[in-house]
């Protein structure tokens, strides 16, 4: 059995922060379990670009407002407490975040905590 709190990863290597957000990565691959687990703050005000061609990503929004939408169809949904998407097709997308949202993300395979998005917004896929 795995417990862990937030409090225990807070400004450790598996505390991720760019300009736009902040990624706590509380389940990674090196626990084994197939999918990790991440707490993530997206700032409010910021926009930020995101394709996962390498990974499913599943988003539940538990804190703020504002939208994405499918870079493929143009199509934009709004976000807020009790929403979930799901990148089941590995979807470029755009989250415009109008106020701070905080989500928790889980990604199949499991990210290992040392990608960095690319500039096409794409994790690496690292599997050791």
């Amino acid at each position: 059995m795995i417990v862990r709190t937030l409090d225990e990863i807070t400004d450790t290597d598996a505390d991720i922060k760019t300009e736009n957000w902040r990624s706590k990565r509380i389940i990674l691959a090196k626990e084994g379990v197939g999918f990790s687990v991440h707490e993530t703050t997206l700032y409010a005000g910021t926009t930020s670009d995101f394709w996962y061609a390498n990974h499913i990503e599943a988003v539940f929004i538990t804190e703020g407002e504002g939208e994405i939408e499918d870079k493929g169809t143009g199509k934009v949904y709004p976000l807020a407490p009790g929403t979930l998407y799901l990148l089941n097709d590995h979807d470029k997308h755009q989250v415009r975040a109008k106020t701070d949202i905080k989500c928790v993300c889980v990604f199949n395979p499991p990210v290992t905590g040392r990608e960095v998005h690319d500039e096409h917004g794409v994790y690496p896929l690292i599997t050791e």
